[in-house]
C-alpha cells in the first residue's frame, strides 16, 4: 500500500506558523489562524489514528498544532494586555503613549 499524506498537515503548519507570526495583529488575526490550525488537526489526527500507516505527515501536523497552541498562548497575552490597557489607559492615555514613544524615536535618529 502506498502512503498518503494527510490533507491537511501542510496547512495546519502554516497556519499555525501564521498565528505565531500575526499573534501581534491586537491578538485577534493570530487567534483566529489559531483555531483554525487546532480544527483542521482533529480532522486530521482522526484519520492518522484510524489507519497510522497508511500517512506520512504527523511530523508537520504535530508541529504545526504545537505552533497553533504557542500561536494562541501569544494572542490571547496580546488581547489581554490590550484590554488592561484601554480599561486603565483609555484611549486617550494609549494616544498619548504612542505620541512620547514616537517624539523619543525621533530624538534618538535625531542625536545619532
Amino acid at each position: 500500500m502506498e502512503k498518503q499524506k494527510l490533507p491537511n498537515a501542510s496547512a495546519v503548519l502554516i497556519l499555525g506558523i501564521l498565528s505565531i507570526v500575526t499573534c501581534c495583529c491586537y491578538g485577534v488575526v493570530g487567534l483566529i489562524f489559531g483555531i483554525v490550525a487546532l480544527v483542521l488537526y482533529k480532522k486530521d489526527m482522526a484519520l492518522y489514528k484510524q489507519e497510522p500507516e497508511r500517512y506520512t505527515d504527523y511530523n508537520n501536523l504535530n508541529i504545526g498544532r504545537i505552533c497553533a497552541i504557542i500561536g494562541i498562548v501569544l494572542s490571547g497575552v496580546y488581547i489581554l494586555i490590550n484590554i488592561f490597557l484601554f480599561a486603565t489607559l483609555g484611549t486617550e492615555g494609549i494616544k498619548d503613549m504612542q505620541e512620547n514613544l514616537m517624539e523619543k524615536i525621533k530624538y534618538e535618529q535625531e542625536n545619532n
